[in-house]
């Protein structure tokens, strides 16, 4: 066996790891998002539609309390302190807990949305 001078040693270089993704049970979804893919998008996507669909529901509820309204100012012509009353003070209430509903629904699809993201 020849004599092996210490400074011609053999040097092992190595490359990257050839696994695109990491190991199994290290998944991310806030990654996904970050980084635009189709999962990525189909995650904010799923946040939207559920976003809109508390806001069709608010629109609806609106529609059947205001849109009759014409109608029934229509049907009384000659009560113009009823009209005022409808509006003024009737109306308010259920517009402010329509609103509070929507705000306390909003956040909670927001929050569930963020713990998907999180926990995994």
């Amino acid at each position: 066996m020849p004599n092996q001078d210490p400074t011609e040693r053999r040097v092992v270089v190595t490359g990257p790891p050839r696994r695109s993704r990491p190991a199994s049970g290290y998944y991310r979804p806030r990654t996904e998002i970050d980084e635009q893919t189709t999962l990525g998008h189909t995650y904010v996507r799923s946040l939207m539609r559920t976003q809109l669909r508390a806001g069709l529901a608010v629109l609806a509820v609106l529609g059947l309390l205001i849109g009759p309204l014409p109608l029934l100012f229509a049907a009384m012509p000659d009560a113009r302190g009823l009209e005022w009353l409808v509006l003024g003070f009737c109306l308010y209430a259920p517009l402010v807990l329509l609103a509070r509903w929507y705000v306390r629904r909003a956040e909670r699809n927001e929050r569930d949305f963020v713990r998907l993201v999180e926990d995994r």
